[in-house]
């Protein structure tokens, strides 16, 4: 797009949305799945915070992350490209593990970062909660998280520079002498608290929070990524709200995390100026621990390339959004289009020489259009998950191309196909009544697959091979 053509769709927008550049909050959840929220379906545990969002918003069926894992599924979000491009492909760990899955030890700070491009637009930007993309275990020397285009920073044990550690009661237990985890991570950045796993959300919004009324104080547009890490295990809600089994404990932290990120909504509702020209978005990085959240009707968990693992839970709430208790069950894009579209709202030029994965559906986002992304979006596995919770040999490749979702193996082999219309929790494989398809499919997978840089993913492929139709419901 040419700088003239870009300047005049910044006036259109701006003039749509008759106010100063919005403020962006990006809460990302983790380890979250599509039916947990109680607006999705839950009626297990009730999040009344959230389902209050989605009640004087837009909340969104067909959205999708782009990895099924969590530090690929951040990157994608953070830089609208496929997290391949950047050989992040699996969840970030110590050194010898990255290298022995193909990956990078840390997101390349010349990737077109949101946030930079914001921060050179004139926002304040701020992450508070869990990065994931560099500086963990033994890996010391990763960027600081402010070297990819934020102002300000607080994270926990996954990332470089100023954090919060998790402290740990259970009943009974003197509170005097809590449990710590993680204490390593001491070493990866000055300005360590500790603090109860229980209300670590609830300190990076009060870190969130005073960021908020400086920005404002000095007339910024901010752009915060609020980030929790309350919904992945292990799970240790306040000890007067304990639960049994996994799936009780998940649900306690679940409905304290909504309970905490009320106190930053409660703040840019109350605000006349906040909530007129906010924009806050909330989703999870990827599916559902094996018994602990739920995918809601959706087939597969956090790892899988089904869409328990890949499809999300989307809300996006504020002032510009023009819709008010409205569920968009038609569109269909995913965390990469986030990014050209937050980057059109705000009138932000895109970064020179960058070619994003994903397209701008501004339309969609405030609640004005219920178009879909061109494009397919393509999956790929994690390279060290072949084999995970029950499935002895996994996918390797994805795509969902319109009303269709079709899995296969690298070279193309097991195909799936599954009619997203009527079959959206892929219980019958119709490979073998659309052989044409198929083969479109599989040549595009295959392509897409060998276009970008590659992972260990072969090479850690399990000496199990399925049998036609084996581990696969029909």
């Amino acid at each position: 797009m040419k700088p003239l053509i870009i300047l005049c769709f910044t006036f259109l927008i701006h003039s749509t949305l008759n106010a100063a550049p919005p403020n962006i909050v990006l809460v990302f959840i983790d380890d979250m799945g599509w039916g947990d929220f109680s607006c999705f379906g839950n009626q297990d545990a009730k999040t009344p915070q959230i389902d209050r969002l989605a009640k004087e918003g837009v909340r969104f069926e067909q959205f999708y992350v782009n990895s099924p894992i969590c530090s690929p599924s951040r990157t994608a979000i953070s830089t609208g490209q496929y997290p391949q491009r950047w050989r992040i492909t699996s969840y970030l760990a110590h050194r010898a593990l990255n290298e022995r899955r193909g990956m990078s030890q840390w997101l390349n700070p010349k990737a077109p970062m949101l946030a930079r491009s914001l921060q050179q637009a004139g926002y304040a930007t701020g992450h508070f909660g869990k990065w994931h993309m560099g500086g963990q275990r033994d890996v010391a020397e990763a960027p600081a998280i402010t070297d990819y285009g934020f102002d300000a920073s607080l994270t926990n044990f996954e990332g470089m520079g100023p954090k919060l550690l998790p402290l740990t009661l259970r009943p009974g237990q003197d509170p005097n002498k809590p449990g710590r985890i993680w204490g390593d991570a001491e070493r990866l950045g000055k300005g360590v608290r500790w603090m109860q796993r229980s209300r670590i959300t609830e300190g990076f919004v009060d870190e969130a929070i005073p960021f908020v009324q400086k920005a404002v104080k000095a007339k910024k547009p901010f752009y915060i990524n609020l980030w929790p890490d309350d919904v992945h295990s292990p799970f240790w809600p306040p000890v007067d709200k304990w639960a049994d089994g996994k799936r009780g404990l998940y649900h306690s932290v679940l409905q304290e995390m909504d309970r905490q990120l009320g106190k930053l909504f409660g703040l840019i509702r109350n605000d006349p100026d906040l909530r007129k020209n906010t924009i806050v978005l909330v989703c999870s990085d990827n599916g559902p621990e094996q018994g602990a959240g739920s995918s809601g009707p959706f087939r597969g968990f956090k790892t899988h390339l089904y869409e328990g693992g890949i499809r999300s839970s989307l809300i996006i709430w504020g002032g510009p959004v023009a819709k008010q208790n409205y569920v968009n069950r038609t569109s269909v894009f995913s965390a990469v289009d986030l990014v050209p579209t937050l980057l059109d709202l705000t009138g932000t030029l895109h970064p020179k020489d960058t070619t994003f994965d994903g397209e701008s559906l501004t339309g969609v986002l405030l609640g004005k259009s219920e178009a879909s992304r061109k494009a397919p979006i393509y999956f790929r596995r994690p390279p060290d998950r072949d084999s995970f919770y029950g499935d002895n040999d996994l996918p390797d490749l994805a795509v969902r191309d319109g009303k269709w979702k079709f899995l296969c193996e690298y070279d193309g082999s097991d195909p799936e196909l599954f009619d997203m219309e009527k079959d959206r929790g892929e219980t019958k494989n119709l490979a073998n009544k659309h052989s044409n398809l198929v083969s479109e499919f599989t040549k595009a997978c295959i392509q897409w697959h060998k276009s970008l840089p590659p992972d260990n993913g072969p090479q850690l492929t399990g000496n199990f091979r399925r049998q036609p139709g084996r581990n696969k419901k029909k």
